[in-house]
């Protein structure tokens, strides 16, 4: 029996456990990636388990997320960045560099690579061929000191892709289209792995928007082969003797098969405010539109923002419309300036922003009240951009480029023009000159922004407290620890950012927590889905929340949440959760400790004293132990 392009990869890398679905295993990592929200607390981690220098062949961090660096803090923060990085043997890109995932698949990324990221995107890498995977904070600080990543042996489903694109369709609607079938659950514990005839057809651009997007299906990776179009594109970064061709087995077994044909595909919109609330944009044409981007780690390469030049050439903007193109590398926009290309964004009235995440994240450009917003990013969840009220559309640098003309959202098809072509240059290099290497004499700048992370106390035998608040489905790390430019200044300083931990869902929730001194959040399904933020588990730690019980969890989430020692448990029947009100006194019947230690499955728990239902502990062996010791950090130090 062959094996998959993942199970090639997992067993190279392999350091313990049996390759079988339902195991887990220890993954060796070649890369690490980090990001200047949570690459702080990384670091805190790092230092605080005292290791001596970084192990994986490549570890990067990026400043780009707080680009624009509103006030002092953000800049000490990436001062401690930089000096952190050097000191240990790591790399720093400073800030207006680029995005993460993109100047990382411009400059390290290798195929055949693993790679761990400290943003939920770095499944972009499997449009290289490499496998990405994000993590919580925590596992990456251990796997920069050398220690293998744990992983549940995900479930392997082939999308198998026939034809080519044709017209104005484009990658971002073969990822829409895949949210539209499956929803933003459909690949929890999965790897999404391309293959078949059309797979040739696509740029690795392209391949990069589709793998960076099966993040929002809650899928563990994504990978297309490295092939000839790898290897060209390899050339054309000056980096082709890190090509290596990768395939599956023609005879690989895989869990499930999606075919997708190719040329089926239609311009397709994501309404507000889910990713996978998708419809083909002649559904909603003729929507007036106040704001469009282009840019992010999703649409922000080159290739993209070409692709609106092309369209943009010879036109204006419509005058009650912003454009905003937010390119996602410096090297992306010095082609097109090199080219002499940017004059038709200019002469169109596009306005170019620096190369960082954040409009995603709501760090400028927030769309105002009652007003639509349509971007080329990857997520519109309520929220996000920096309205509470916003309402956001998701779509290609194709659609947003074509409302920007019309000032509504338009099908772009219905317009008198021809499709953009746009072809990669031969030349794709560029200075290294803002990315700093290691210089291990370095000194650490430590300003006020650089926190502590807390040593949680072992699991007692008694956990007893109130349901602090009910939340519903699909609760977003955004919810958990708003990305606001408030919030995320203080995400290096647990303390501080305890304060805003679930206040979009219950704002007087740090209030009650820190008043019960214990508790419980009681969630629905795909809790803590998006952003691998850590600190949407570690702040519930600092506020000393006892536990979470959902209908169930995302990957990411539930990982943090047994890294930072607080119980997650699933509902074993979801009627208990209709019945439970904030404010009821929850507790577990019988000694805690002991039943996760000793294996239990299922637990009971009590309400008021007046009825009980039955949860269930779904936790390995290895999670069990560092539940019982307080987290994964207490457990660690322990063992020094």
């Amino acid at each position: 029996m062959g094996a998959t392009l993942t199970e090639k990869l997992l067993s190279e890398h392999c350091a313990g456990g049996e390759l079988e679905p339902g195991e887990t295993i220890d993954v060796e990592i070649d890369q690490v990636l980090l990001q200047d929200v949570l690459g702080p607390l990384v670091w805190i981690e790092f230092e605080a388990l005292e290791f001596d220098e970084v192990e994986p062949d490549v570890a990067v961090t990026y400043a780009d997320h707080q680009v624009y660096q509103f006030d002092g803090d953000d800049t000490a923060t990436h001062k401690y960045l930089r000096t952190v990085s050097q000191r240990y043997g790591g790399h720093f890109s400073k800030p207006g560099n680029g995005i993460c995932h993109q100047v990382h698949r411009e400059r390290f990324i290798e195929p055949g690579a693993t790679l761990l990221g400290s943003d939920s995107h770095s499944t972009t890498m499997g449009g290289f061929g490499a496998l990405g995977i994000g993590a919580g904070g925590l596992d990456v600080a251990l796997a920069m000191g050398g220690e293998p990543y744990t992983l549940n042996v995900p479930e392997v489903v082939e999308v198998h892709l026939i034809g080519e694109l044709d017209g104005w369709a484009s990658a971002k609607d073969v990822i829409l289209e895949l949210l539209r079938r499956l929803s933003v659950k459909g690949g929890v514990g999965s790897v999404f792995e391309f293959t078949g005839p059309g797979v040739v057809s696509l740029s690795v651009p392209e391949r990069c928007t589709i793998a960076n997007m099966t993040t929002e299906l809650g899928a563990t990776s994504a990978l297309f082969p490295s092939d000839t179009r790898t290897r060209q594109h390899l050339r054309r970064l000056g980096r082709e003797d890190a090509f290596r061709e990768l395939s599956p087995d023609d005879d690989a077994t895989y869990e499930e098969r999606i075919e997708v044909d190719l040329s089926a595909i239609e311009p397709l919109i994501a309404e507000p405010s889910m990713p996978d609330n998708v419809v083909p944009v002649s559904e909603v044409a003729g929507t007036p539109v106040d704001q469009c981007i282009v840019g992010t780690c999703t649409n922000g390469s080159y290739f993209d923002v070409a692709t609106v030049a092309n369209i943009v050439d010879g036109a204006e903007v419509a005058s009650e419309t912003d454009f905003v193109v937010a390119p996602a590398s410096k090297r992306s926009i010095e082609i097109l300036a090199r080219e002499g290309r940017t004059e038709a964004l200019y002469a169109a009235g596009v306005n170019l922003s620096e190369s960082t995440c954040g409009a995603c994240i709501g760090q400028g450009h927030v769309p105002a009240p009652e007003s639509v917003s349509l971007r080329a990013f990857n997520r519109n969840f309520k929220g996000r951009s920096g309205n509470p009220d916003d309402s956001v559309y998701l779509a290609s640098p194709e659609v947003v480029a074509a409302s920007a003309i019309t000032g509504e959202i338009v099908d772009p098809r219905d317009l008198d023009r021809d499709p953009p072509a746009v072809s990669l240059p031969d030349d794709m290099t560029r200075t290294d000159a803002e990315i700093v290497g290691p210089n291990h004499r370095a000194d650490v700048y430590r300003g006020e922004t650089i926190g502590t992370v807390p040593l949680k106390p072992r699991l007692p035998s008694e956990v007893r407290g109130p349901a602090l608040t009910k939340a519903g489905d699909n609760v977003t790390t955004d919810h958990i620890v708003p990305a606001s430019a408030e919030v995320m200044s203080v995400w290096s300083d647990p303390q501080a950012c305890a304060d805003y931990t679930l206040t979009r869902i219950d704002e007087d929730f740090p209030e009650k927590a820190r008043a019960a001194d214990g508790g419980w959040v009681v969630a629905g399904e795909n809790y803590g889905q998006g952003s691998s933020r850590e600190n949407a588990a570690l702040e519930l730690a600092v506020l000393g929340v006892d536990g979470v019980i959902a209908k169930d969890f995302a990957r990411i989430h539930f990982a943090n949440l047994v890294n930072f020692g607080v119980l997650p448990l699933t509902f074993a029947d979801d009627t208990a959760y209709e019945r439970i009100e904030e404010g009821d006194d929850l507790s577990i019947a019988g000694d805690v400790a002991d039943l996760v230690r000793g294996g239990a499955e299922q637990i009971t728990v009590r309400v008021n004293d007046d009825w009980t239902f039955e949860a269930s502990v779904h936790l390995t062996d290895a999670e069990r132990a560092t539940l019982v010791a307080g987290g994964k950090l207490s457990q660690l130090k322990r063992e020094q």
